[in-house]
């Protein structure tokens, strides 16, 4: 085992595809493609719950019930559709954007805009999730319960999605990792 440095967020592509290539025998392109992987992972188990998100909500406008809603909730119900829409256009943005320039030598703008989109429809989904309770809460408990159960919904979503990463990001992301040698194959 071979103790090498993480490149810092100062240091520019070239920096990262050379610690790439020592600590994992990783050309730049293979990096790409594993990023691109992962991020393509990352979406589908995000994509799930947008989907169905969604379909419960063009749904419920369908419903008998839904006409005796108040303006609150109506307004609070299209806040949670567009939310829900917008979670999904950004969630599946990587699948045209990859046909569009598919064989063109894009991979790092690819990899990047596919990064963009899903960090982008994560947001948007936690705001649609968020909306979305507080929909169904103040149906069955009324509003003064309902904006503090789903702030408190949103407060633990951020806690979990944003701020849990972006403090392990900055606590642990310049220290000195283990690894193996790459194979010598």
């Amino acid at each position: 085992m071979t103790l090498h440095p993480l490149p810092t967020s100062k240091d520019s592509a070239d920096t990262h595809d050379e610690w790439n290539l020592r600590a994992r025998g990783e050309t730049p392109t293979q990096r790409l493609d594993r990023n691109y992987g992962e991020l393509l992972q990352e979406v589908r188990v995000a994509q799930t719950g947008v989907q169905f998100l969604l379909a419960f909500l063009l749904a419920l406008a369908f419903t008998p019930r839904f006409a005796d809603i108040t303006e609150f909730q109506r307004w609070t119900y299209v806040v949670s559709l567009i939310m829900g829409a917008a979670a999904t256009a950004l969630l599946i943005a990587p699948a045209p954007f990859h046909r569009l320039v598919f064989q063109r030598r894009l991979k790092r703008k690819l990899v990047r805009a596919t990064s963009w989109f899903t960090l982008s429809g994560l947001c948007f989904l936690m705001l649609a999730l968020g909306s979305s309770m507080m929909l169904i809460l103040d149906v069955v408990l009324g509003t003064g319960p309902a904006l503090w159960i789903s702030g408190g919904i949103m407060a633990w979503f951020m806690t979990w999605w944003i701020a849990v990463p972006l403090w392990n990001r900055h606590r642990f992301g310049h220290r000195l990792v283990l690894s193996r040698q790459p194979d010598s194959r």
